[in-house]
């Protein structure tokens, strides 16, 4: 639903998503392909340095990138360096969405991931941009936390 509130915030959507290199990934990047968004595929363990690279060449010509701050592993709601990182070198600000559903399974898994119940609804939320600019990491990820804590599900 993320591709959802993407395109009701921005007039003229161009993205880019980080997406896996599993099997999984390569659903979801036929899924974003349908919305019209591109993709990265890599993690914070399976190429990093590449996808970085990639994110910051994609945030030069004038992409936004989606991103899972917390990474393939976790631990949850932790944020990774990457997201700080291209933020900071291409002095753009970092928006957190979310979408909360009123009625869910929630799984076991490290990220205890969400499956939203039919019939229920869902909200969906965008944080105003936040400036990581001047800002060391540990701040900086402090930031994009507590925007991320704000709607977080238990």
């Amino acid at each position: 639903m993320q591709p959802y509130l993407y395109y009701r915030f921005r007039r003229f959507p161009k993205a880019k998503v980080l997406i896996s290199e599993h099997f999984d990934g390569q659903i979801m990047a036929r899924i974003i392909r349908f919305f019209a968004l591109g993709s990265i595929h890599g993690s914070t363990t399976r190429g990093g340095a590449k996808v970085l690279l990639q994110g910051l060449k994609a945030l030069s010509e004038g992409y936004d990138i989606g991103i899972t701050p917390d990474g393939p592993k976790g631990p949850r709601y932790e944020v990774n360096d990457g997201v700080v990182v291209m933020a900071q070198k291409r002095q753009t600000k970092v928006i957190i969405y979310h979408c909360v559903p009123s009625c869910y399974w929630q799984l076991s898994s490290w990220d205890k991931f969400v499956v939203p119940k039919p019939f229920g609804t869902l909200d969906f939320y965008a944080s105003e941009p936040i400036d990581l600019e001047g800002l060391d990491m540990d701040q900086a990820k402090e930031q994009i936390k507590k925007a991320l804590m704000l709607h977080a599900l238990p």
